[in-house]
């Protein structure tokens, strides 16, 4: 990898989403909206709303940014911009890594607009500090991020991208254990969730939610989703495809 290359695509990636007002849209304001949705629904029970917020609150950024990020790449092999691009002198490590780092630059924007509005402006009650929830909502934005790009290469279409998220994000959403606690599910399942990083997410958000200190179980849930993130990048290069047959 070289990072004068990699700088550059994430240079040109932030160039054009910026003249595409309604991705910045979705990545940035669709968070802090569906929380606000939420935090008016549970309106005559603020417990509840402390219960399940701080665990939306990194499952909507990896939602929108898998959706954004999938279909943006994808959008480029399609184009033809993806074989022109790797007609130069760039390697799929400096693409992807570009592609990371201009989309988690908007994450840290999204994370920290999707803290703030929950905790300042919506009430959402946590223990732990406000900024343990900021870094566990910013992993899981990354996580979605590194999802996107990998499934984009297994598709044809943007219709095929979107059709991704049940296959890949709906499980993770059923067995992550914001429905039920985990340790109460069916055991086959419970161990299939224990395979999931969204799991890990959520375990990382209660942590903070319930817990002071920073606690062994929040550091594991943190490297957990951290380092699911970085295996996904890396299976995304190895698998990136010039165009779509």
């Amino acid at each position: 990898m070289n990072g004068a290359r990699t700088l550059a695509t994430a240079a040109r990636v932030l160039r054009q989403l910026r003249h595409d007002p309604r991705s910045i849209a979705l990545m940035i304001l669709v968070p802090c909206l569906m929380l606000i949705l939420l935090r008016y629904v549970f309106d005559g029970s603020p417990r509840t709303f402390d219960n399940i917020g701080a665990s939306l609150l990194g499952i909507f950024p990896l939602i929108t940014m898998f959706l954004v990020t999938s279909i943006a790449t994808l959008r480029e092999r399609t184009s033809g911009t993806l074989e022109r691009l790797l007609a130069m002198p760039l390697a799929k490590g400096d693409l992807i890594a570009g592609y990371a780092l201009a989309f988690g630059l908007l994450a840290v924007v999204q994370s920290a607009l999707a803290t703030g509005l929950a905790l300042w402006l919506l009430g959402l009650d946590v223990v732990g500090s406000p900024w343990l929830l900021l870094l566990v909502a910013l992993l899981d934005a990354l996580l979605g991020t590194a999802l996107g790009l990998f499934v984009s290469a297994f598709a044809a279409s943007e219709f095929q991208a979107v059709q991704f998220m049940p296959a890949v994000i709906f499980p993770q959403l059923l067995l992550c254990g914001l429905f039920t606690p985990r340790d109460r599910m069916q055991p086959v399942l419970e161990s299939i969730s224990d395979a999931l990083p969204m799991s890990y997410a959520v375990d990382g958000m209660n942590e903070v939610l319930r817990h002071a200190d920073i606690t062994g179980a929040f550091v594991r849930d943190a490297l957990v989703v951290a380092g699911c993130a970085l295996l996904v990048l890396t299976l995304g290069a190895a698998t990136l495809r010039r165009r779509t047959p």
